[in-house]
């Protein structure tokens, strides 16, 4: 057998963790690290291929002796420093580890226990239909399992998800839900009225969920949702009619001038290499560069060694993987300045994985340097990207927060691809603006310091590439309550040569439709 040497193994590694962001490390099968929110590094230095993984909470360092790429897993034989015997780490891209067959009975079992609950808990109803069948041309694929209930006249649309799929999916069980509502009510007869929703969740995963149907139409449906305890067949309802209880904190704006001032070395030594980067705040204590978005390099505080002393230092690679700029590796941070320079423009190399990568922060970068291409009333002077959006569900960023000119907060969520999602995520970052809003937060916290911040509620901009629009966006925007102002902005394909906006769509009725039993004829 040919022997694997340490940079066939060290190459291995970083072509697959280059296009694994979200992956998850497993050691010895248990959980050590989520991609998303950790980083690493590789050398293939002194005949050695080095691993070292780090989040907030752990750090670790291993030392890789072979390499086997199977069914999306990375899986390797690791040393630990200073220990003799090998063990196994697993580098996992789909973050649902189940095997398909575990998948198929743990969905199966849900569903019979589904009907068994609906069957105790609305014993006045009946259960018509239910299923975990995919439907592709409606979008439905076999996490949720749907169904509905009848009584005489009346119908509820039902969707439930099991506690062993992942908190993604639970949180995006809303958007499935209102589809499915909407599908139920276009096959009912002219004698039969689809309600509403009802919705279950596993119990302690409802948060995220709760606060989106909080902001829907209550108009147009009814709108219901449970937790489900399936160990202990325990059903309790969740109260979703309060829209001011939003679990959400604000971050402190941070001073740009003196953030910059403060890194002043670190940019003038990243600008000699890649002049006209983008410098993006992050805190008082780092910085990030990008080029078109994608970042590639961040400037922090470090400890000088043996003393108590800080010095500022540049960690630099793209995704997650990062190594410290040092003397020795000058030439590498360089050569990734360049390519990105070379690769990363309208009309660099479509294939090559740095013009691929994260086109929705390329989108945000175009956007936040003209906000006003989005909507003429947007100031362009007057603008924050990534700003944090916190929750007791989730950590996420709010793509561009800004105003009109007459002071009304605009919150802008970009997709530069085909998102389900897209109207949802924006629901969400346009309730905590409107939360914090109400509350005076913004101001006190820093922002849109010495400006007048209209009392209206905020604007929400939903913004994608015209032929990239997913076919059930409009479904879902008829189900947001009135009093959410939103539009639709569809913009060029070529959006890399300058953002055009082609269409806009906007709600045609801001009155609130009522749902009523159709008259048999």
């Amino acid at each position: 057998m040919p022997t694997v040497t340490p940079q066939a193994l060290t190459r291995t590694v970083q072509e697959f963790l280059s296009q694994a962001a979200g992956a998850v490390v497993l050691e010895n099968g248990s959980l050590a690290f989520d991609l998303a929110q950790s980083k690493y590094s590789i050398s293939g230095e002194y005949n050695r291929c080095l691993l070292h993984l780090w989040s907030a909470e752990r750090n670790a360092v291993r030392r890789v002796l072979d390499a086997e790429i199977k069914n999306g897993t990375l899986r390797l034989a690791v040393q630990k420093l200073g220990q003799a015997r090998p063990s196994k780490l697993e580098i996992c891209r789909e973050r649902d580890r189940r095997t398909p067959t575990a998948r198929r009975v743990a969905r199966s079992a849900y569903e019979q226990k589904l009907r068994h609950t609906l069957d105790r808990h609305f014993p006045d109803y009946r259960v018509a239909r239910l299923t975990t069948g995919v439907d592709l041309e409606k979008s439905f694929g076999p996490v949720y399992t749907r169904g509905l209930i009848r009584q005489g006249r009346t119908a509820f649309a039902v969707l439930g998800v099991n506690a062993q799929e992942t908190q993604a999916s639970i949180d995006a069980a809303l958007t499935f839900g209102i589809l499915w509502l909407d599908v139920c009510r276009r096959a009912r007869g002219a004698n039969t009225l689809v309600e509403g929703l009802k919705m279950f969740v596993p119990a302690g995963t409802s948060s995220l969920v709760r606060e989106r149907i909080a902001n829907l139409n209550r108009e147009a449906a009814k709108w219901s949702l449970f937790e489900l305890d399936e160990r202990h067949d325990a059903l309790a309802e969740i109260d979703c009619a309060d829209r001011g209880n939003v679990a959400t904190r604000l971050m402190r704006a941070t001073d740009d001038e003196a953030a910059r001032t403060r890194f002043r070395e670190s940019i003038a030594r990243v600008q000699a290499v890649l002049p006209n980067c983008e410098i993006a705040v992050l805190s008082a204590a780092e910085i990030a560069f990008r080029w078109r978005g994608l970042e590639f390099a961040r400037a922090g505080a470090a400890v000088v060694p043996g003393t108590f002393l800080s010095a500022e230092e540049i960690v630099f690679g793209v995704g997650a993987e990062e190594r410290v700029l040092e003397l020795r590796n000058d030439d590498e941070f360089t050569a990734l300045a360049h390519c990105l320079r070379d690769t990363r423009h309208p009309y660099g190399p479509r294939q090559h994985p740095l013009w691929r990568m994260r086109p929705e922060r390329w989108l945000e970068s175009l956007v936040v340097g003209d906000v006003s291409v989005v909507d003429g009333r947007l100031e362009p002077s007057c603008r924050y990207s990534q700003v944090p959006a916190f929750s007791a569900a989730d950590r996420a960023m709010i793509d561009v927060l800004t105003t009109t000119r007459a002071g009304r907060l605009a919150v802008v969520e970009l997709k530069a691809d085909e998102d389900i999602h897209l109207p949802l995520q924006g629901l969400d970052y346009w309730a905590r603006v409107e939360w914090h809003h109400g509350r005076g937060e913004f101001p006190r916290f820093g922002y849109f310091e010495g400006r007048e911040l209209s009392e209206e509620k905020p604007l929400l901009f939903l913004v994608a590439p015209a032929l990239h629009v997913h076919p059930s966006t409009d479904t879902l925007l008829r189900y947001f309550s009135p009093e959410i102002e939103w539009e639709f902005v569809g913009i060029d394909e070529r959006w890399r040569e300058g953002v055009k906006v082609v269409f806009r769509k906007r709600p045609q009725d801001r009155r609130a439709p009522a749902f009523q039993l159709p008259i048999a004829t």
